[in-house]
């Protein structure tokens, strides 16, 4: 079965962006090329049974097996060596992807506690939207009863897009809750999301 959002995707989001960002071009609309899952362990990796509970965690947060990172370098305040455990990645594309973004969108982030949206900031001058997660717990796959120890999780959407704007429309449009970003200092791109915002509130 196609995900509902590649759906969504393929037959509603590229004409909507296709109007906003006022394109001809089908193969010109941004889109979601991939998402990264990273999962710092720190020296819990070197305890075995530490790290394939976390491995069996984000396998069922992520829908696919994990694989573990190693350090690059040996770094004494961390007590981590060359080679040696770091902590979990994992790239979801396609179907998956899809599906990952729709438990995130509709079920995980309104579970946070006092969440008040992702800033804006959140997104660099290449079009990836990156944010951190303190509570891995709040996905459904995850059976609290059953975890030790409450981990972070952070995550990269990586897009085609090669602009900032670009990209919170794609976002929105598959209902990311961006907001303005107030603590910074107000750009030019500001004006857009702060006018689409005014345009949902209508």
């Amino acid at each position: 079965m196609i995900p509902r959002l590649r759906e969504k995707y393929k037959n509603e989001i590229i004409k909507n962006l296709m109007a906003k960002l006022s394109l001809n071009n089908i193969h010109a609309v941004p889109r979601i090329d991939k998402i990264v899952l990273n999962m710092g362990l720190g020296a819990e990796a070197l305890e075995k049974k530490k790290l394939e509970s976390c491995i069996k965690d984000v396998a069922a947060i992520a829908g696919q097996q994990p694989v573990v990172t190693k350090f690059k370098k040996s770094i004494s305040n961390f007590k981590s060596r060359k080679g040696s455990n770091a902590g979990l990645k994992v790239t979801l594309r396609n179907d998956r992807m899809y599906e990952f973004i729709d438990r995130l969108v509709n079920i995980a982030l309104p579970r946070i506690k006092d969440f008040k949206g992702l800033k804006d900031s959140s997104c660099d001058k290449f079009g990836n939207f990156s944010f951190g997660i303190k509570e891995h717990i709040i996905f459904p796959e995850i059976n609290f009863d059953k975890v030790e120890t409450i981990r972070g999780l952070d995550i990269t959407i990586v897009t085609t897009s090669k602009k900032f704007e670009d990209t919170i429309y794609l976002l929105k449009e598959f209902n990311f809750p961006i907001v303005n970003d107030k603590t910074k200092k107000k750009k030019k791109y500001k004006k857009i999301i702060i006018k689409e915002e005014k345009k949902e509130n209508n």
